[in-house]
């Protein structure tokens, strides 16, 4: 009876780690072949999203876009399911973004089964969510993410710059320019509006400087826009470059660590 019950338990482990392996792995084939197809989920879903939005669409397109909503959310579901198995702290599992992201991306189609609330855009809106469990399958993602955390330091001392510098240009073209035009500049704040766009050299022209004054601010403020635009850039790209070395290194590591291993086998 020992026997048997330490066989199940033997085979429940290794089902487990098999599980485990295909979820959470790129390396083993399967592990590939459940990230594309989940990733193509989200693809599909977002398409039918989308789809569903279009007016006079005819009975026949709908009940096929309700048949692939069906079958997205019951691989949703499953997929929700395995992570759920082969978590060790399952309450952390679910209350961690991931598995929150994981949730709300089936959630409102259960929900929505019991009730008419296809009239609430906002939460038809939820599904939306299904967008950030990319995140989870996307190696550039994940390295993008690593960079921010590189460079964040530098990030926000350029962000609370260039707020200080969106305050003072506000304040500036103001006094420039409140005199000649009343209604467009009527306040610091409403100059704010001409700050960010000026800034970030985005220049929508529907507030601009008349008076020679205003309009040789106005040449300041778009030089530094250039700086405003490219530091950040900078920064980023610089912390992408160390992030790949460091994955690299991460790498090369586990399989040097992997040949030791299997030598001392």
């Amino acid at each position: 009876m020992f026997e048997a019950l330490f066989f199940l338990r033997k085979s429940a482990l290794i089902n487990k780690e098999n599980i485990r392996k295909m979820v959470d792995s790129t390396e083993h084939f399967s592990g590939k072949v459940f990230t594309f197809t989940v990733q193509s989920l989200i693809v599909v879903s977002l398409i039918t999203f989308s789809i569903d939005t279009l007016p006079d669409l005819s009975l026949e397109i709908k009940n096929i876009l309700n048949i692939i909503e069906i079958v997205t959310v019951g691989l949703f579901t499953l997929e929700y399911l395995l992570r759920l198995i082969i978590s060790t702290r399952k309450l952390k599992f679910i209350v961690s973004f991931y598995g929150l992201v994981d949730l709300f991306a089936i959630l409102p189609f259960y929900i929505a089964s019991g009730f008419d609330l296809r009239a609430i855009r906002i939460f038809r809106l939820l599904r939306l969510v299904r967008i950030l469990k990319l995140f989870k399958y996307n190696q550039a993602i994940s390295r993008f993410h690593h960079a921010l955390v590189i460079a964040k330091e530098e990030l926000i001392l350029f962000g609370f710059v260039a707020v200080i510098m969106l305050y003072l240009s506000a304040v500036g073209i103001y006094y420039c320019e409140n005199a000649a035009q009343p209604e467009q500049f009527k306040s610091v704040f409403h100059s704010l509006w001409w700050s960010v766009t000026t800034l970030t050299t985005v220049g929508y022209g529907d507030m601009y400087p008349v008076t020679a004054g205003g309009k040789l601010f106005t040449f300041f403020i778009l030089t530094i826009g250039l700086g405003v635009v490219a530091i950040p850039t900078g920064l980023v790209a610089s912390a992408l470059s160390k992030a790949r070395e460091s994955e690299m290194k991460e790498t090369l590591t586990a399989k040097d660590n992997k040949a030791i291993k299997s030598d001392s086998q």
